[in-house]
This record gives C-alpha cells, structure tokens and sequence, in this order.
C-alpha cells in the first residue's frame, strides 16, 4: 500500500477513536506508514523529530495504542526486544530475528504453512490465526 494511502487509513483510525489530528500526529503516522522495518516506539520518535515533528514520545505511544486497537497496526513482542509495530493490512507472513543485531525479518513458507495445518488437522483442529518467529543467528 502507497504511503500515503496508509497514513491517510491511519488517520481515519484515529479519527474513529476520537483522536484529535495534530500537526505531529499527522507527521508521525507518515514516518510509521512509511517505515519498511519493524520500528519500536522509540525508533518511531527519533524518525518523527528528524522530520521535524515535534512530537513527544508520550504521543507517540498514545497513538500507537490507539491505532492497535482500531486493528491497523499489529504490535510484535518478541524476547528481549521492546514492542515492534508494522502495519496490520499486509498478507500473512512469519518473522525471523537476528539474536545478535536485532534485525527483523519477514518470511513465507508454503511448506511451513501446509505443516501447521496438517498437524493441527490431525488433532482435530483448524488453525483460527498463528504466529511463528524464529530466533537465529548467522552461522560462522
């Protein structure tokens, strides 16, 4: 989805809440809809400062809150990280995080996918949603 596009979603989001539309909101959700990692808040408040939002860190995770729970954003918790944000509009995909840097990375695996389902067939069940991470490291 363009950037644009998405901040705009965000807006009307946050508009749905009641969220009143700032100057800095408006700047912060342009960096967040724009971001094509897995920023954390703090992350999110630097890029929005460097752009010229003076938008205190207060904000930005009232607003982060606020858009998680009109279910445009999806908060990643993964260990020993702070909280991840990324946009809850794209397909399904899994992550992988470096260990040692911190890197997020996105994958899809049909034969992973096919795995889950099979198993979860085979005890009786139908997968309603999932989430698969994967810690590692690159090797030496």
């Amino acid at each position: 989805m363009e950037i644009e596009t998405r901040a705009e979603a965000f807006e009307a989001a946050l508009r749905r809440a009641g969220v009143r539309i700032t100057r800095q909101r408006a700047a912060l959700l342009r960096v967040l809809a724009g971001a094509e990692d897995h920023p954390d808040a703090t992350q999110l408040h630097q890029r929005a400062m460097a752009a010229g939002a003076g938008v205190s860190l207060a904000t930005v995770y009232r607003t982060l809150s606020a858009l998680e729970a009109q279910g445009v954003i999806q908060k990643l918790e993964f260990e020993g990280e702070p909280a991840r944000f990324e946009p809850a509009d794209g397909s399904h995909h899994d992550h992988m995080i470096d260990v040692e840097t911190g890197e997020v990375m996105e994958f899809v695996n049909e034969r992973i996918e096919r795995l889950q389902a099979e198993i979860a067939t085979e005890m009786g069940y139908e997968i309603v949603r999932h989430r698969l991470e994967l810690y590692v490291r690159r090797r030496r």
